[in-house]
């Protein structure tokens, strides 16, 4: 019979203690010289540190340090829980995290920062740091291109919201506005050089890096927002010769699902395939994670339940010289965990990792009521999110190659 509650110490001591017999095997990226890692970790109302045990603690700072740059998000306007991460990291990782997003100051709702965390013996931080947001003349354009179904919209509210004060309607109606205008978390931005420990030997990457926290609404929503965010990046990495970095990378928590997965993946694929039309032809966009991994005969998912594909980092980026060197392109993808430097990408199924040193067997052979029990005891203490990663060979400058090829 599966226990309930929290985690104990003797069950944590056996979580540690199987992981560290092998952490390939449950997905966590183990450190090499010869690549970068980087991640994205949705950690649910990371805040005050007194909400989590000290055992949580330890194994969010196991997760930290594998990683060169890792994008947080759902980190709460107390920013302790941040500082206490940091403490235990010893000195080796800085942070740098936007402002409270997601609520307007005063409004009810619980806001969030968007938060990096990079390691700096081989990471550094560039100069600029920004939101990502749609100017004024911009929402102006959406409005008056979807005006007529904005206000064909407001009347169906209208007529909802008479009902519910006639006593015809139980619930209140709310408005949605058929249309991108704002993302309801402005996406936050940084530039990073990632240098390896050795930066003479190495080619660094430089690139923006957007941490991003997209709606969790209707399909439409979600579909509406992610694309949005997406061809501003498009349309930003044109501008290269106005760029301080040349390149984008995209981490976060998109609320991608496949609530259809034959009609909603298809969406997806035409649209990443016809993404970079009418751009120059060096430009390229990867989203690793909308590939089956040659390792898997499944697409990764991201949250704790195994049922969804949340979580993703995309790639931006233009290959000048024809070698693709270092990130890799959507072709290369196939290519992917061929070296131990990479390129290669994953998921830390830490699900799988507590059900093997908890219960002895794996989260796929539980009932449904099992593993919705199950999940119920760390989904709030840890998350319910997995960490995503991808790792990037550090090519050395004198020899370039092209990455993943034969």
């Amino acid at each position: 019979m599966l226990k309930t509650g929290d985690f104990t110490d003797e069950e944590w001591e056996s979580i540690f203690n199987e992981l560290t017999k092998n952490p390939k095997l449950y997905g966590l990226p183990v450190r090499t010289d010869g690549s970068a890692l980087i991640g994205s970790f949705n950690i649910r109302k990371l805040g005050n540190p007194d909400n989590r045990n000290a055992n949580t603690w330890k194994f969010l700072v196991t997760v930290i340090k594998c990683f060169d740059i890792l994008a947080i998000q759902e980190a709460l306007d107390d920013i302790s829980g941040l500082h206490r991460l940091l403490a235990d990291l010893n000195g080796e990782y800085k942070m740098m995290c936007s402002d409270k997003t997601g609520t307007y100051p005063g409004d009810l709702g619980v806001g969030e920062r968007l938060v990096f965390f990079y390691r700096t013996e081989t990471v550094e931080l560039g100069e600029v740091v920004s939101d990502i947001t749609y100017d004024r003349s911009k929402v102006t354009d959406i409005l008056m291109n979807h005006l007529d179904e904005i206000v064909e919209e407001k009347e169906k509210y209208d007529q909802k919201m008479a009902d519910y004060n006639a006593g015809r309607r139980k619930t209140k109606p709310s408005f949605s506005v058929p249309t991108f205008l704002s993302f309801i978390r402005s996406p936050f931005c940084a530039s990073f050089a990632i240098k390896g420990k050795d930066d003479a030997s190495h080619k660094p990457y430089q690139f923006m890096a957007i941490n991003a926290h997209l709606i969790f609404g209707t399909s439409s929503d979600r579909w509406r927002e992610f694309e949005a965010l997406v061809n501003w990046i498009r349309d930003r990495v044109v501008q290269q010769d106005k760029m301080y970095y040349p390149n984008y990378v995209l981490l976060g928590d998109l609320n991608l699902d496949y609530d259809n997965p034959g009609r909603d993946f298809a969406k997806m694929e035409s649209l990443m395939k016809g993404i970079d039309v009418g751009t120059p032809d060096e430009i390229h966009v990867n989203f690793p994670f909308l590939d089956v991994h040659p390792n898997e005969s499944e697409h990764f998912t991201s949250n704790v339940k195994l049922s969804q594909r949340y979580d993703q980092i995309g790639l931006f980026f233009r290959d000048t010289d024809g070698e693709c060197v270092g990130f890799p392109t959507h072709a290369e993808n196939k290519y992917m965990g061929k070296d131990d430097n990479g390129p290669d990408y994953g998921v830390f199924n830490f699900t799988e990792l507590f059900a093997k040193a908890v219960e002895g067997m794996s989260f796929k052979d539980m009932s449904k009521v099992q593993g919705t029990a199950f999940v119920r005891r760390f989904e709030h203490e840890v998350s319910d999110h997995m960490p995503i990663w991808l790792r990037l060979s550090l090519t050395p400058t004198p020899t370039s190659t092209s990455v993943g090829a034969e």
